[in-house]
């Protein structure tokens, strides 16, 4: 029988080889699938002989690119400072809408078939009415970006605040808490989650509800170059728009799930991965 004094010690976990290995994995496999994408782009391009005003291969796009590049890129600027400030004006009255929905259920039934009805109209059918109302410039596209994603957050908020676990909520009753002392420390931390998997559905809407705007009514953005390239025949750089205003949804959505992660330590702890 081996003796326990003398047994080799076990061998302790290496968590940050681990966590390395994780993080590689995690930028690998979006690297692999865009090369993927990319390479089967390019080989339809050049396998079809597609002209480059049809579709452009991924060579001409850099080039258009290349073309404009400074232009380009202060487009870019403008497009994303409209999608921040139309997506924060979509949060601050989605949370105050949804709260209220979940804090007063006559409000409720007085407005959530307006707010389901709204939301089913199409955004574009309102496009001439966003112009007689806000006239050309900054104003209509915010509010394209509102109208097309705050009810995500609104829709989030009123259910995570109207999903408290029925554990926590006898618990805060037995201690006779306040009102506002369930929401702030118990209802609205168990909503989180739930409101963030809103906002992270709101976000790429945003850029989309800005890009229509920009589109309708913008003097400058990418949705603007995308509209005046097209139609010259420059889908090169028209493509290149296109991929940059894909790379500000990427970025703008990872910013939002490293928020989440910084804001909510608790919920990876208490969940399980896959």
């Amino acid at each position: 029988m081996t003796d326990l004094a003398t047994a080799p010690a076990p061998v302790p976990a290496d968590p940050a080889g681990s966590t390395g290995r994780r993080t590689l994995a995690a930028a690998a496999w979006p690297l692999l699938g865009l090369a993927i994408a990319i390479g089967l782009w390019w080989a339809a391009t050049a396998l079809f002989a597609i002209n480059t005003v049809v579709l452009p291969s991924p060579p001409a796009v850099i080039s258009g690119f290349n073309r404009y590049r400074e232009f380009l890129l202060e487009e870019s600027w403008h497009t994303a400072a409209a999608t921040v400030e139309g997506f924060l004006l979509s949060v601050a009255v989605g949370l105050l809408i949804g709260i209220a929905i979940a804090a007063w259920r006559p409000f409720e039934r007085m407005f959530s078939p307006l707010l389901v009805a709204f939301n089913a109209v199409p955004k574009v059918a309102l496009a001439p009415l966003v112009l007689i109302w806000f006239g050309y410039g900054r104003t209509p596209i915010l509010a394209m970006a509102f109208m097309v994603c705050f009810f995500p957050i609104v829709l989030s908020t009123a259910t995570g605040l109207t999903s408290t676990p029925a554990d926590l909520a006898e618990l805060v009753r037995s201690m006779d808490a306040s009102r506002l002392q369930t929401f702030v420390r118990v209802r609205l931390p168990a909503a989180l989650p739930q409101i963030f998997v809103g906002l992270k559905v709101a976000m790429p809407l945003a850029v989309i509800g800005v890009v229509v705007g920009e589109m309708q009514y913008g003097e400058n953005g990418l949705g603007t170059i995308i509209v005046q390239t097209s139609g010259q025949g420059d889908t090169s750089t028209a493509f290149a728009a296109i991929t940059l205003l894909a790379l500000i949804s990427i970025v703008l959505y990872y910013v939002l799930v490293l928020v989440e992660r910084i804001a909510l330590p608790w919920v990876r702890a208490t969940t399980s991965q896959r």
